[in-house]
């Protein structure tokens, strides 16, 4: 029979990667480690690891023992918090929620009131979602451009929040239009651009629209900060492409222009599958949604 504890060292090996990390995030020795895994493959009955140089990799037996794995791990988290709920003796529950910038200050504080507390750390999507596969996070708050679409990881459910718009932003003197006229990218062939930094997928994002427009944008500057690009065009450094999510709140000093060919990034929460149906991660998830809702409501 296969036990549970052993279960869950495997697991975390899949999490962590190597004996040492699974040994040190289990507060065990590596040797245990060692030994916990061979009596699993022992009550498996097949060979679950191999070496490849100094590192272990899974068998296909067993990736499909991890794969059951997983669906057991969450089931039994599931169904500990229910109880724990029900009885009331949880205690004060904390989820933790990964989110990239302007959803952390535009969604989060929203957010934050109410009896689940949280635990926020700002990262970028694709560190979130490595933070949600090692279960550092029990949600990771993540995005997707239309032209650049996210593949979902296995075994994880996705709540929609908000379509955030991307807006052209640009100076009246460099575009030529009135404050909400829309723009035609094209038309912004010859003008300087300021762009996020080069190892964001918002980047990535402006490489493609303009691309899909004809043209490859001349870069006079590039920052992690919206608010950076904002100043920037409002100066007449060049012009932007900003989701309405990233404004700031009040006077921009700028134009803001809806593009004729819309561009949207898509702002949705992932959790594990099974994680979902805590009922502290729910009632997070519910916070989250009533958030996008209230942002869009007010058109802040």
């Amino acid at each position: 029979m296969l036990e549970l504890r052993r279960l869950r060292i495997l697991h975390a090996l899949a999490q962590h990667r190597t004996v040492a990390a699974t040994a040190a995030a289990l507060h065990l020795t590596g040797p245990a480690i060692s030994q916990h895994l061979a009596a699993l493959e022992r009550e498996a009955g097949v060979p679950l690891l191999e070496k490849q140089g100094r590192t272990l990799t899974f068998t296909p037996a067993g990736r499909l023992l991890l794969s059951h794995a997983e669906v057991i791990l969450d089931d039994l988290a599931a169904a500990e918090s229910a109880l724990a709920a029900a009885a009331g003796t949880g205690g004060p529950a904390t989820v933790r929620v990964a989110a990239f910038a302007s959803a952390a200050r535009q969604l989060l504080p929203r957010a934050w009131a109410g009896p689940v507390s949280l635990r926020l750390v700002e990262q970028e999507p694709d560190a979130a979602l490595e933070s949600l596969r090692r279960q550092e996070v029990e949600i990771a708050v993540v995005h997707s451009y239309s032209l650049l679409p996210r593949d979902i990881p296995p075994r994880c459910d996705e709540r929609p929040l908000l379509a955030d718009p991307v807006w052209l932003a640009a100076a009246p003197a460099l575009s030529g239009l009135s404050d909400g006229e829309p723009a035609r990218l094209a038309d912004f062939a010859d003008r300087p651009w300021l762009v996020p930094s080069a190892d964001l997928s918002c980047y990535e994002m402006i490489q493609r629209a303009c691309g899909a427009a004809g043209f490859v944008p001349s870069v006079v500057a590039e920052s992690a900060d919206f608010a950076v690009l904002l100043a920037l065009a409002a100066a007449g450094a060049g012009v932007a492409l900003v989701p309405e999510l990233a404004l700031p709140a009040g006077p921009l000093g700028v134009g803001l222009h809806p593009l004729r060919e819309p561009l949207t990034r898509k702002v949705f929460a992932l959790t594990r599958a099974g994680t979902t149906r805590r009922p502290e991660v729910l009632a997070v998830l519910d916070r989250l949604e009533r958030a996008a809702a209230g942002f869009r409501a007010s058109g802040s």
